[in-house]
């Protein structure tokens, strides 16, 4: 695996736990999810919405030195990819570009979440990350 520590250890801890207790793990990560930055919270037009998910999800990228940071938007109803979306945030940010770009697209999979979600969620996790690797490339 070529995650950024932060998003290993994250790993890990899921690896590590049953089933259940990763739902559990999910939903408290969806309560974490960060609350937009005011000017984009202003501005939500300016985000890329991630269309294959059921949810409305918007996402924005952008560099800060050779760090990356980005900005998700999911509703509190659906916990499930705002589980995933904070997973991905507390794992990702602050990283370098390439390591973002280097981290596998099946990050749902080394969580063991396909085993709990539905197949059709699972698409909008795996698109999400796709899209914030996607806003990483355009930035380059």
């Amino acid at each position: 695996d070529h995650c950024p520590p932060a998003l290993q250890a994250i790993i890990e801890e899921f690896r590590a736990a049953t089933p259940r207790e990763r739902m559990e793990y999910l939903l408290e990560y969806s309560e974490n999810l960060p609350p937009l930055p005011p000017q984009l919270a202003a501005r939500r037009d300016q985000m890329e919405q991630v269309h294959e998910c059921q949810a409305p999800v918007f996402l924005a990228t952008k560099l800060a030195g050779n760090s990356v940071q980005f900005a998700i938007d999911i509703p509190p109803e659906s916990p499930t990819i705002r589980g995933y979306a904070s997973i991905l945030l507390e794992g990702l940010d602050g990283a370098t570009p390439q390591a973002v770009l280097d981290t596998p697209d099946d990050v749902y999979m080394l969580l063991g979440l396909a085993e709990v979600i539905t197949p059709q969620r699972v698409r909008g996790l795996h698109a999400l990350l796709g899209y914030m690797k996607k806003q990483v490339r355009n930035l380059l």
